[in-house]
């Protein structure tokens, strides 16, 4: 009920979307002023690389760092201070963890819409808000005088710390961003099944297909035929309502994640995790699909 009410207030946020709007843009059009290395270097904060998403791993260093400064600081108001070396440099790497977090987090934000967006921005706004009060305590530290008043600081920062990777966590786990869309391998077809006849998928077009109950993209380009899932593993958007590009690739229609059609590769994010790839056969006129096992991703089961 409590993750229901805050996430709720936040939604009920107009000011948050409006904001979302405006500055999304401002983001990727950095990164596209940036040519191709911009668009690298996008790729590489999304995690493309990883096979994942890398802001995750960067958030336990602040988090971790922030905690371990909390201990440090608390046993030193108890009296223990030989703790306090220890405590600053705590402090202090979580600060370097922090920046790494937001420039990762930020470019996954860009990937984002509606309700996700105005809760990862409000995640930001606190996160921002206790990495300000982290760095004023960090500055504060190397005056005794102001050393208590530091701590304070720290702690209040701490709080607002927990309760944004509160946010965080209802941002996966309920929400789903950052996880795997693409439908669950379980239901896919281990053996050759009709999809569609072949005059149904002219050259150089694509369409959502079924298999049973899994949804297919099937496209053909070059007179060649292709198979991925049709659900996007980013997002979970409608990849036959997307663009099918040159090189055989489409893009995805809501976030613009671009995959091969030849492996289910990512070419370009905020995915990072690969489309299940089919084979395909032609046999009496029919178009025929089997998922192919040859990926080492693990695919998340979805509805979609």
């Amino acid at each position: 009920m409590a993750t229901k009410s805050i996430m709720s207030v936040i939604d009920e946020q107009q000011w948050l979307e409006n904001a979302g709007k405006a500055i999304q843009p401002v983001i990727l059009n950095a990164f596209k002023a940036g040519g191709e290395t911009g668009n690298k270097i996008k790729n590489f904060l999304h995690g493309r690389w990883l096979g994942h998403a890398l802001h995750p791993i960067i958030t336990d260093v602040p988090i971790g760092a922030w905690t371990t400064a909390a201990v440090l600081d608390a046993m030193e108001l108890c009296g223990s201070e030989k703790y306090k070396e220890g405590a600053d440099a705590a402090v202090t790497i979580g600060l370097v963890g922090a920046a790494g977090a937001a420039v990762t987090g930020i470019t996954d934000w860009t990937g984002t819409t509606h309700v996700e967006r105005k809760a990862g921005l409000a995640h930001a706004l606190i996160n921002i808000g206790a990495t300000a009060l982290f760095l004023s305590s960090a500055l504060l530290r190397k005056n005794e005088s102001s050393r208590k008043t530091a701590i304070t600081l720290s702690m209040l920062g701490y709080g607002l710390v927990s309760f944004s990777a509160y946010i965080g966590g209802n941002l996966v786990y309920n929400q789903q961003v950052g996880v795997n869309h693409a439908a669950s391998a379980d239901g896919f077809p281990d053996e050759f099944t009709e999809v569609c006849s072949e005059d149904e998928l002219p050259n150089n077009s694509m369409k959502c297909v079924r298999a049973g109950e899994t949804k297919i993209l099937l496209a053909r380009q070059n007179n060649q035929l292709f198979a991925i899932a049709h659900t996007c593993s980013h997002m979970g958007g409608p990849l036959s309502e997307g663009e099918l590009l040159p090189d055989c690739q489409v893009r995805c229609p809501w976030h613009g994640s671009v995959f091969s059609l030849k492996d289910g590769s990512v070419v370009d994010g905020p995915a990072t995790e690969p489309q299940p790839e089919f084979e395909v056969r032609t046999r009496n006129g029919k178009i025929e699909v089997k998922f192919k096992e040859n990926k080492s991703a693990s695919y998340v089961p979805t509805t979609g």
